[in-house]
């Protein structure tokens, strides 16, 4: 179960959501994810900045192999393969 620090100031707030909404936020307490709806609303925004966290990275990472010069990528190729080579053996599984 997700546990989230008290927090000595929280900000409130009034506002209306939708039915799907709502029964989302409801789900997770239901699951046992969080215990209250400030912590389900608190879970759903922390997922969100986590997706968007990831989806930032992999566009700046692509970003970044699009821009690379022909001697920028050779140079990645040859660190590529170096630590395929040097991984070789190691079972990343234990």
């Amino acid at each position: 179960m997700a546990t989230f620090a008290p927090r000595p100031t929280r900000q409130k707030i009034s506002t209306t959501i939708s039915p799907a909404a709502s029964s989302y936020l409801d789900g997770l307490i239901q699951e046992g994810k969080v215990r209250t709806l400030a912590e389900a609303i608190d879970y759903a925004i922390e997922q969100l900045r986590v997706y968007e966290n990831r989806e930032r990275l992999a566009n700046d990472t692509a970003a970044y192999f699009d821009n690379m010069t022909g001697e920028e990528a050779a140079e990645e190729r040859r660190l590529e393969s170096a630590l395929s080579q040097s991984s070789e053996g190691i079972d990343f599984d234990r």
